[in-house]
């Protein structure tokens, strides 16, 4: 699985290099932080209205829209999805509570 979100980051570094006439990813950095964030917005609004609509294959659609336009994010702010990852894997096996009550102590 995550061979493809680091293919899709390589990807996204190299549009980093391209320009907005020839690359949706290259014309986001262009617009910048705010464009990027409003993305991921409007696509978290889609990703709900889908699960409240209970539509399985759009839930599906609309949250690799999602993923998408966060690892864009990613990538704009010079992180990789690896540390998303490593996140991920440093909470596992912690509850919830356990992991909230570590963040609120920072």
């Amino acid at each position: 699985m995550s061979n493809t979100l680091i293919q899709l980051a390589q990807v996204l570094e190299e549009r980093k290099e391209q320009t907005s006439e020839n690359s949706y990813v290259a014309s986001l950095y262009e617009k910048g932080l705010n464009s990027i964030l409003k993305k991921i917005g409007e696509e978290a609004t889609e990703v709900i209205i889908a699960a409240k609509d209970g539509d399985a294959e759009q839930i599906i659609y609309e949250t690799a829209d999602l993923w998408f336009h966060c690892m864009v994010l990613l990538a704009q702010q010079g992180l990789h999805p690896n540390d998303v990852l490593n996140e991920l894997q440093r909470r596992f096996g912690l509850s919830g509570f356990e992991e909230k009550a570590q963040r609120e102590q920072k």
